[in-house]
């Protein structure tokens, strides 16, 4: 357990999924949670669940596509909270499988919009608000197709390579400054959009982990919250794979 009482985290995507489960985490160890998702409904039932649990958090929509939703938001919670310590990058989206070659112009711009564009902002936003806090951690949320190849993904791939890519830059850029950037790059969640694909697809994606089954998205929150607790006080600038052992193949 770590000791986050009086501490703000900002968790984009935090409706479902990874930034759900990370969510409700920062909230058990103490932090105020500022919870930020394109979708209201569901950003509103994270936020409400928590405060059921006797955590503290908030609610922002957001959409990360664009720089000054996110520029917005941050000064929201500035005004509201007075500090943010933590920041989590994890809003993104995918595409269905297809070759580079079918890949139009609008879709390859939506992923990088959202999944990469969105990162770069967020940290253009959050550092700032960070350093004027005395300092704190960012975690990108990449994926493990962000330090390999992934066939008929071509966006997705080469956005989360590029929040990989901005992640050890930025870690590198404020590492002196009080400033730590991590990444995780997690394999296959077991989440809703997992358990919406064809069950032999779903065996066949499963069957490549070592571990023979998907990640919990607590499994990747737990990963996140050291990331952003002391002990992690000397990792910066790192891509950290939560696979199963799937990249060491």
């Amino acid at each position: 357990m770590y000791d986050f009482t009086d501490a703000v985290a900002l968790i984009t995507g935090a409706g479902s999924g990874i930034g759900q489960a990370t969510a409700t985490r920062f909230a058990t160890e103490g932090a105020h949670v500022v919870v930020a998702d394109i979708d209201t409904t569901a950003g509103q039932e994270t936020a409400a669940e928590i405060e059921s649990k006797g955590g503290s958090a908030s609610f922002i929509e957001i959409d990360v596509s664009r720089p000054w939703p996110i520029e917005d938001a941050v000064n929201t919670i500035l005004n509201e909270q007075g500090r943010l310590d933590f920041a989590i990058n994890n809003a993104a989206t995918g595409n269905q499988p297809a070759p580079i070659t079918e890949i139009d112009e609008d879709e390859w711009e939506r992923i990088l919009d959202v999944n990469q564009k969105g990162v770069w902002a967020g940290m253009k936003y959050q550092i700032p608000a960070l350093m004027d806090s005395g300092g704190g951690a960012i975690v990108n949320v990449a994926s493990k197709a962000g330090i390999r190849g992934s066939p008929g993904r071509t966006p997705y791939s080469a956005s989360k390579h590029g929040v990989v890519g901005l992640t050890r830059s930025a870690g590198l850029e404020f590492a002196g400054d009080g400033i730590r950037v991590n990444a995780v790059c997690p394999t296959i969640v077991d989440t809703p959009a997992l358990h919406s694909l064809p069950e032999a697809e779903q065996k066949e994606i499963i069957e490549n982990v070592p571990m023979e089954r998907a990640a919990k998205p607590s499994e990747v929150a737990n990963v996140i919250t050291w990331l952003c607790s002391d002990e992690a006080s000397f990792i910066t600038a790192q891509s950290i794979p939560i696979d199963g052992g799937e990249t060491q193949q």
